[in-house]
């Protein structure tokens, strides 16, 4: 037999309330110092992020609008879009096609992105964050 309501929901605490505080009022609670905020560490490119602003950069470096560069990709212009703000990873074909419309091969869109990389790791050990082998694990793409 049970001892609540029918109508009325039945709680179960998954944690025993704290007891009361002893005589007196005054919580004995051992004191632990409040913990600094910590600052997060600056976020590493991904690969999508870097490969869309070589898109962007290649595109406007030509004044082709992105209607143009997704016509001659055969992708739509959203999508070419998404890319290019890092939103979206690319196959190797899509990024082909787009490389290809822009007048590129696959290997310069990959050596340019690349190249990308390495000037933002060079920057960031040049302001003392960071160490292209720790960035890295080991593989060090700074030239």
């Amino acid at each position: 037999m049970t001892t609540h309501a029918p109508n009325e929901a039945r709680v179960i605490p998954l944690r025993t309330p704290p007891a009361p505080p002893a005589s007196g009022g005054v919580d004995r609670a051992p004191h632990r110092p409040a913990e600094a905020p910590r600052t997060p560490a600056p976020r590493e490119p991904l690969w999508r992020d870097l490969v869309g602003d070589v898109l962007r950069r290649e595109r406007l470096a030509q004044e082709r609008t992105l209607k143009d560069v997704a016509e001659a990709a055969r992708i739509s212009m959203p999508y070419l879009s998404e890319l290019e703000r890092g939103r979206k990873e690319a196959s190797s074909e899509v990024l082909a096609a787009a490389a290809q419309a822009l007048g590129l091969g696959l290997a310069d869109l990959l050596q340019r992105t690349q190249d990308h990389l390495a000037r933002h790791t060079r920057s960031r050990v040049a302001r003392g964050r960071t160490s292209p082998t720790a960035q890295y694990n080991g593989l060090c793409l700074a030239a």
